[in-house]
């Protein structure tokens, strides 16, 4: 396999050109990721509020041998709940490659978690009836310096569109940047070979969205409008990057008595 190779670097994910390794480009979702997330904070306070009641005689036996890994305990709860999630939506993600490639899987050697993902996704299959063009490949963007992975590009009804699979609560309205990002890449670099091919002409996006209850194929917009969105969080990625770091320069005069938080502490 010739696929093209990636890197994390101060939490984003970075794509390492294949024909000049001195190029880098931030990854779609790590540019989608620029976007306001204040529903976050809450979110967080309340699963670590939950997770004390639930486990309150775990929590309250730890607090009297060690506080500290209690309040580490507490603290990282959502985090064990995000990277649940994060394992069921990959465990399925592979299951759904599989099935779209036509390979046949025993349910015997799927995971119980993940049988009523497959069990939806066959289901999905037979109902829409999508003619598999690309699976999971890279897309690049020349003009704009990014790159990302997509779950698929298929020819549905007579229409080249490109889908993405969720298994997330909800089809959340940040996918439309994710999925404009990946229709206006200017090529795709073949798995198989390392060889770049012109971006095909999409008519546009949609979601598979699975849940264990039920599934729904959901239309996505995903033009130039909302593209040109995507690009200017690209630019906000640089910016939090390396911009923002040169904008604040030394006094140029001063008065009183200056002190650090740490000259403070100390005194």
């Amino acid at each position: 396999m010739a696929g093209v190779r990636t890197l994390k670097r101060g939490g984003s994910r970075f794509y390492i050109d294949p024909e000049d390794a001195q190029i880098k480009v931030p990854g779609v979702t790590s540019i989608v990721g620029m976007l306001p997330k204040d529903f976050l904070t809450f979110w967080a306070a309340k699963t670590a509020a939950e997770a004390a009641v639930d486990n309150w005689d775990i929590v309250s036996k730890l607090i009297e041998r060690d506080p500290a890994g209690a309040i580490d305990y507490l603290k990282n709860a959502h985090r064990r709940q995000t990277k649940s999630a994060s394992d069921l939506g990959s465990a399925a993600h592979v299951m759904f490659e599989r099935l779209a490639r036509g390979e046949t899987i025993n349910d015997r050697h799927v995971h119980v978690d993940v049988k009523p993902h497959v069990r939806w996704f066959r289901e999905f299959l037979d109902e829409v009836q999508p003619e598999f063009v690309h699976l999971e490949e890279t897309v690049w963007s020349d003009t704009d310096q990014w790159a990302g992975s997509f779950d698929a590009i298929a020819r549905i009804d007579g229409e080249l569109v490109v889908l993405d699979w969720k298994t997330s609560k909800a089809v959340y309205d940040s996918v439309a940047l994710q999925l404009s990002a990946y229709r206006h890449a200017d090529r795709i670099i073949l798995a198989e070979t390392g060889e770049s091919i012109p971006m095909p002409t999409l008519t546009g996006g949609a979601v598979l969205h699975v849940r264990p209850e039920a599934w729904q194929f959901v239309p996505v917009e995903c033009g130039d409008e909302v593209y040109q969105t995507f690009r200017a969080l690209r630019s906000v990625f640089d910016w939090e990057r390396d911009g923002k770091k040169a904008v604040v320069g030394k006094p140029i005069a001063s008065g009183g008595e200056q002190q650090t938080g740490t000259q403070r502490r100390a005194a």
